[in-house]
């Protein structure tokens, strides 16, 4: 997911004086990713090599963006093709089906100085629940001197909840299953977000 939002939150540390024009930032793809693993009897860890998000923000306030993420569900990858091909099919994916697994909030709610969390609709398989993204901006020093930042996200969903009831052979598999979305962005035009300090 090439996502314009997590670089928005590293890079608007230092709050406007006065309104400002709204912010424009430009991931970096190359230095993000989004990954999930699943406690397993056998390590279920993998990434998907194909999405984008955008994020877009009306004004300065920081509560007012709207993000949206696809991932294009037939780009996992585990490094093992037994795995890939169980998770794509109508078991756990559905990939052929339903190719998009897709976030989409339009509330930041900013809960410490440097955490966030976005409460929105995550749909996967075609069944769609409310689920939180919560993201922690890793170095506001950094953020603040250069523009640039890293922010890191987490979300959790139960699989059954979502129909994904069946099993890999042979491999145990958790019902809880973690995403993490690391991504880096530099904020290239307008002013900074006003975040709480």
């Amino acid at each position: 997911m090439r996502s314009t939002f997590f670089g928005l939150l590293a890079c608007a540390m230092l709050p406007s004086l006065t309104l400002g024009q709204a912010p424009v930032f430009k991931i970096t793809p190359e230095l993000s990713k989004i990954d999930f693993s699943v406690k397993a009897s056998v390590a279920l860890v993998g990434v998907f090599e194909k999405w984008d998000a955008t994020l877009t923000f009306p004004s300065t306030d920081v509560s007012t963006g709207v993000m949206d993420i696809k991932i294009q569900a037939d780009s996992v990858s585990t490094g093992s093709g037994m795995k890939d091909g169980k998770l794509k099919s109508k078991d756990f994916f559905n990939a052929k089906d339903e190719p998009y697994i897709t976030f989409h909030s339009d509330k930041i709610v900013q809960t410490g100085p440097a955490t966030f969390e976005l409460p929105g609709t995550f749909t996967i398989r075609g069944v769609s629940k409310p689920e939180t993204l919560t993201f922690t901006l890793v170095d506001k020093a950094t953020a603040r001197a250069t523009g640039e930042g890293e922010i890191k996200g987490t979300m959790a969903f139960d699989r059954k909840q979502y129909g994904m009831n069946s099993g890999i052979p042979f491999i145990k598999i958790a019902d809880r299953v973690e995403v993490t979305v690391n991504l880096k962005a530099k904020r290239i035009s307008g002013s900074p977000l006003v975040l709480k300090q």
